[in-house]
């Protein structure tokens, strides 16, 4: 009888599967797709997933070698999910092993048993009494009884500090036989009583439609774009969302952009649900991620809410997906598996025949060009929930004006006015750090990165240069490097200068500073959020990290410090970014009885753009955008697919590309493939990066498939080209950051 070959991929950036042996002792019934085996990579063991099996290798019989060891007897990876991968890898055009890697928990991925973990349970022993006489001169022994007595199920081991319990006394009470230690399965939460722990608001009537026109879908595949003003109750259409779905006996998965709003959403959640609730980002660690993933995939927990990697958190009763703030670039991996979360959200549900809600105040162009195409149904939300009025944009010309840490006269005086009025303050400013640069004014030198084509940020805080690209930190320098002199000047303002400068002029009131430096700590998020939920007067100094789906019902000024970035930009999406910002940040003006106001410091104070944002809302800008777009050729009306390339020496990575673009001509031209343009290769738009030189080569069909079929012939060619192992590169498919 033939040996069985597994067919396994691994870890590895390699597009195909390796063949090995089966284990020794292992009989084939016992071999599942998705599976997981330890085998022999190189030198070393990695964790591979079974593919599929088959009787013939084209690898000689004394070349192949056993795997090492079976780890599942059935797949971690339901088949819903292994499906999943599978297109997603073939989409991307990435290696299968590398995608599944992505799709398990860290844990998994180590070799860690796919099981929920064992945990120690104390028990009262049958037939143990308070009234032992072994208890009379031991009352704490006898209060620890006491309390276990009143635990019929056991108390976990981690749960003992809780209920001060004291470990010395459970151990002389083991001694005496009046307790005993189960080791099982950590108990999944258990619900008491109906799904709601509070109850719903009232919707109104554009609410209950977007409701009713989901609701009416479920149990069948429907997208739905949920595009509401900020402030107009999507989170609460959600919610209600949610009910239903709970009460059909199935689990939601809800997507969010950010981990900061992370806790946020896990509160609100779990004041209205009597639910169990799963959390899923990169600050749990790795033991809690493995508990959640196998809670959602065991059914145990009801709602699973995460950032864009939980979108491969299996779910066995799967019957609602949200995703929150749909237009975010968050949800679009810039490394590795390139993929878009949004995206392969839209092709779960249809493949696990699932209604899929995105939600947004300011849709991206793709969602809205589906929406008009009929794909999506387009479900709108054009009042703000309540009494409260959509806030009114001033734009103030500060092109004369003298600006102190980037702040306007005019700007001052407005935010005195709002504090002295009772109410918050939100100064947005997008850029971290005391200043963009430091400059010498008596030579001109300017602080530099050594590594990148880019100026170095003043933290003034840790008297440190950084460079915000490849991590690069310097002390700041007494005397300029290349003429000595001391008169070194930080130009321009970041949000450490903004927050230091408002802090001299309003100093009665308290400044936070909201962004990834501020931030970093544990709990310091909620620390911020706790002083500005008081309602007490302040200001809050932040980056993009405030624009997102946060609730400030005490402020009533929103001040765009410079709103001039993405008007001039290479990047074709720059001006759409800008305006979903400036959107964003301004919705978090007035959202209770107070009228808000917003106002936006500028140059350009006239440019186009500005104007018919501020004066005719999003919907209007979006209109135009998508009218230019379809001009241009450009997404959603294109398909592009971007390999960029890295290298140590100048002209490699060009040198690499150039060869790939002419293989790839020829394909074009022996495939038969109309209406495919490759623009380049041309050096990056920051070409040298952490050290290394950069170029790219842009791809544009007008047709998704005949892009893919370039693609899956072109990128075997490319792996292998002696010209590519100088050089880095990496292909990414629909890219939506073309720098």
């Amino acid at each position: 009888m033939p040996d069985t070959i597994l067919r396994l991929a691994l870890p590895s950036p390699l597009r195909r599967l390796f063949d090995y042996k089966a284990p020794a002792g292992v009989p084939r019934d016992a071999l599942q797709p998705g599976a997981r085996l330890r085998v022999s990579f190189g030198r070393r063991e990695v964790i591979g997933i079974l593919v599929e099996l088959a009787d013939s290798s084209d690898v000689p019989a004394d070349k192949l070698k056993p795997a090492l060891e079976l780890l599942d007897r059935n797949s971690p990876l339901p088949a819903p999910m292994f499906k999943l991968c599978l297109w997603t890898a073939q989409y991307y055009q990435h290696s299968l092993g590398d995608t599944l890697s992505w799709a398990l928990p860290v844990l998994l991925r180590q070799g860690e048993p796919a099981a929920a973990r064992q945990e120690r349970y104390w028990h009262m022993s049958e037939g143990a009494s308070l009234d032992d006489p072994r208890l009379a001169r031991a009352p704490r022994q006898r209060e620890a009884l006491r309390t276990l007595a009143q635990h019929h199920h056991g108390v976990p081991h981690a749960m003992l500090g809780k209920l001060l319990l004291n470990k010395d006394s459970l151990d002389l009470l083991l001694e005496k036989g009046l307790v005993r230690v189960e080791v099982q399965r950590s108990k999944p939460l258990e619900r008491h009583g109906g799904w709601l722990a509070q109850p719903e608001l009232p919707l109104n009537a554009e609410q209950r439609a977007a409701f009713t026109a989901v609701q009416s879908g479920m149990g069948d595949f429907g997208a739905y774009l949920l595009y509401g003003v900020t402030g107009s109750g999507k989170t609460e259409v959600y919610l209600q969302l949610i009910r239903h779905c709970l009460e059909a006996g199935k689990q939601a998965l809800v997507l969010i952009p950010e981990i900061n709003l992370g806790p946020q959403t896990l509160e609100r959640f779990a004041r209205r649900f009597n639910a169990r609730i799963a959390l899923l980002h990169s600050g749990v660690n790795d033991r809690e991620r493995l508990d959640a993933w196998l809670a959602a995939r065991d059914g145990e927990a009801d709602i699973v809410i995460g950032t864009r990697s939980a979108l491969f958190t299996p779910m066995k009763k799967p019957g609602l997906i949200i995703v929150d703030e749909e237009h975010d670039a968050s949800y679009k991996q810039q490394e590795g598996l390139r993929y878009h979360a949004r995206d392969l959200a839209l092709v779960r549900a249809r493949q696990e025949n699932l209604p899929i809600v995105l939600g947004s105040a300011t849709p991206s162009l793709e969602s809205l060009h589906n929406a008009h195409a009929g794909r999506y149904a387009l479900l709108r939300l054009g009042q703000r929930a309540g009494n409260a009025q959509p806030p009114r944009f001033l734009r103030l010309d500060v092109k004369s004006l003298p600006l102190d840490s980037g702040i306007s006269g005019p700007m001052q005086q407005a935010i005195r006015q709002t504090l002295e009025a009772g109410q918050q303050v939100l100064v947005f400013l997008n850029r971290r750090g005391f200043a963009p640069t430091l400059l010498c004014h008596d030579c001109g030198w300017i602080s530099q990165c050594p590594r990148c084509d880019a100026r170095m940020t003043l933290h003034q805080r840790h008297h440190e240069l950084r460079c915000h690209h490849c991590g690069h930190v310097e002390r700041t320098p007494h005397n300029c490097p290349d003429c000595q002199k001391v008169d070194l000047r930080p130009v321009g303002a970041g949000t450490e200068r903004a927050e230091e400068r408002l802090n001299i002029l309003f100093p009665e009131h308290p400044v936070l500073r909201i962004d990834r430096d501020s931030t970093a700590r544990k709990g310091a998020m909620d620390k911020l959020f706790h002083t500005i939920n008081k309602g007490e007067p302040c200001i809050l100094v932040g980056t993009q990290m405030l624009a997102k789906g946060h609730h400030f019902p005490r402020v009533t000024l929103v001040a765009i410090l410079d709103a001039d970035g993405g008007l001039f930009s290479a990047d074709f999406r720059a001006s759409e970014r800008m305006a979903q910002l400036i959107v964003q940040v301004a919705g978090r003006a007035g959202r209770a009885e107070e009228a808000g106001k917003v106002i936006i410091q500028s140059h350009l104070a006239d440019h186009p753009l500005l104007v018919q944002l501020t004066e005719q809302g999003y919907p209007a800008f979006a209109e135009q955008a998508l009218s230019e777009r379809r001009g241009a050729g450009l997404p959603p009306f294109s398909h592009l697919a971007l390999v960029r390339g890295e290298a140590h020496k100048p002209g490699q990575a060009e040198g690499f590309l150039d060869q790939a673009c002419t293989y790839a001509e020829q394909l074009r031209d022996e495939l038969k493939l109309a209406g495919i343009e490759l623009l380049g290769p041309v050096p990056a738009p920051m070409e040298r990066r952490a050290g290394r030189f950069r170029a790219q080569l842009l791809l544009q069909a007008g047709s998704r498939a005949s892009l893919h079929r370039l693609l899956a012939a072109w990128l075997p060619i490319l792996e292998a080209m002696p010209s590519g192992r100088a050089v880095r590169w990496s292909l990414d498919v629909d890219p939506i950051d073309l720098f």
